[in-house]
């Protein structure tokens, strides 16, 4: 018999005693025999792509997100996805078409959308007031039940501010106070009245965990203010880590005999839930880490209780250990030359990143910052420039994987977006120079082959509800 999800278990079966029916017998059937899968996302995404015409970009130099470059290019974006594209005398556009408009890119680049996958945008939106703050629920070391999603404010001017450096998809994570901090979640760069209009739409959940000296701190160093089971100590936060998944284990052995054997189900356990979506492959773990011995420890923890970590943010060390992730498949979220503020982040080295890429790892430029994320293309700049300082030559091409198509495949979403292929999501950035210059601006983005910013035409740079204000009581109309 297939396995069921986390979730639907329990769900069905206070279905079934809701509607006075025998808990022993089994869950209703479709005509396969298979299981009914109750809804597992609650809260759906509603976003959908803004209307748009075809479009041809021709004369830019293109860099595809994986690692090629491409002269004189020309781009096809149809029906919102990437069409065609190539050079000039490959690409076929349709001549008939009275919609089709048409942009002269010469003298421009064209690139994939930067995602950003590791923003705090909306939980911790601008004006910054403490009023404002939903990015950590300190109440307890695991509040692995809440979701980022619900205390996202859609109205955060940070949203248009980083639509201007290019900023196409975003992963909203909670913040790192905690063990395990709560559900990320996903965004298309849209303006949307709410969060669930900016969902970017089957993208996975994420798990926000945090080791080292911010869940210890917050919790410990004699504060006395979570007695019981709180950690002060890295020796308590793998204590905490693995009671946790320890418990998430059970309550999932407890699932899958109710599945396979009916009876009473346990009882729903949001936090639980959570923690069995990681197990069973559902939801992918996303970790603040700075020490090297911290990640290659939690990767020992993972395969102890059988899950894979997506990517170790901030993750300051990760050239200690580069072979180990790309052993391991798991990327490495980092910043170009932002360490040494706390004693776990002081051995960082500027060429962080170029040597995480180097050793075959998937290297990924992030931003942790409402102002880092308006520059992301700066910040790969420095890291690429950095590497070639000490021998590693990367080309631009290839250190542009880093802003786009790895983290989509840290975030799941790699098939998708991240790169400029054929059937993929015309989420792309037109700009006015090379994007490694400091002196070059995102000119024009488009998300699903709509522009939405626009550096030349007003009415395409969007302005947040907040920003506009009350009017005054002479101006009332």
């Amino acid at each position: 018999m297939k396995q069921l999800n986390w979730a639907v278990a329990a769900l069905a079966g206070l279905a079934l005693t809701a509607c006075g029916g025998n808990s022993d017998d089994p869950p209703t059937s479709d005509e396969s025999g298979d299981r009914i899968l109750i809804d597992k996302d609650p809260y759906p995404s509603t976003y959908t792509p803004i209307e748009s015409n075809p479009v041809v970009i021709r004369n830019a130099t293109l860099l595809d997100g994986e690692g090629g470059l491409i002269e004189n290019a020309t781009l096809l974006i149809q029906d919102g996805n990437i069409a065609a594209f190539g050079a000039a005398d490959e690409v076929e556009v349709p001549s008939d078409d009275d919609k089709l408009v048409q942009i002269d890119a010469a003298g421009k680049w064209v690139t994939p959308g930067i995602i950003d996958n590791h923003s705090h945008l909306g939980v911790y939106p601008s004006p910054s007031v403490s009023a404002h703050g939903d990015g950590n629920e300190i109440s307890a070391p695991v509040t692995a039940e809440v979701w980022s999603e619900h205390g996202i404010w859609p109205q955060d001017p940070g949203f248009t501010r980083a639509l201007a450096g290019g900023i196409t998809s975003l992963q909203i994570l909670p913040g790192s106070a905690n063990l395990f901090g709560g559900r990320g979640v996903t965004l298309k760069n849209v303006p949307g009245r709410t969060v669930q209009d900016m969902k970017f739409p089957g993208a996975p959940y994420s798990l926000k965990m945090a080791c080292g000296e911010n869940p210890k701190r917050v919790y410990g160093y004699g504060s006395g203010r979570w007695p019981g089971g709180a950690p002060y100590s890295r020796m308590g936060n793998m204590a905490g880590y693995r009671i946790a998944w320890a418990q998430a284990v059970e309550y999932k052995r407890k699932l899958d005999d109710y599945i396979e054997n009916g009876g009473e189900p346990p009882a729903r356990n949001l936090e639980l839930e959570t923690l069995v979506g990681v197990l069973e492959g559902d939801i992918l773990v996303h970790m603040h880490c700075y020490r090297a011995d911290e990640m290659a420890q939690i990767i020992d923890m993972s395969h102890e209780f059988g899950y894979h970590v997506s990517s170790f943010h901030h993750a300051v060390e990760s050239y200690k250990i580069a072979d180990l992730l790309a052993e391991e498949n798991t990327c490495s979220s980092m910043w170009a030359d932002w360490w040494g503020f706390k004693m776990e982040a002081y051995d960082g080295v500027r060429e962080n990143i170029p040597m995480v890429h180097d050793a075959g790892a998937c290297a990924i430029v992030h931003s942790d910052s409402d102002i880092g994320i308006q520059r992301l293309n700066q910040e790969a700049a420095k890291a690429l420039s950095d590497g070639r300082r000490v021998g590693i030559d990367i080309s631009k091409a290839e250190a542009w994987t880093w802003l786009s198509l790895n983290p989509a495949k840290s975030l799941g979403i790699d098939d998708q977006t991240g790169s400029i292929a054929v059937g993929k999501d015309a989420d792309i950035v037109i700009w006015d120079g090379d994007p490694f210059s400091t002196y070059t601006q995102a000119e024009q983005v488009f998300v699903d082959g709509a522009v939405v910013f626009d550096r030349n035409d007003p009415a395409l740079q969007p302005v947040m509800d907040f920003e506009i204000g009350q009017p005054g009581e002479g101006d009332a109309k």
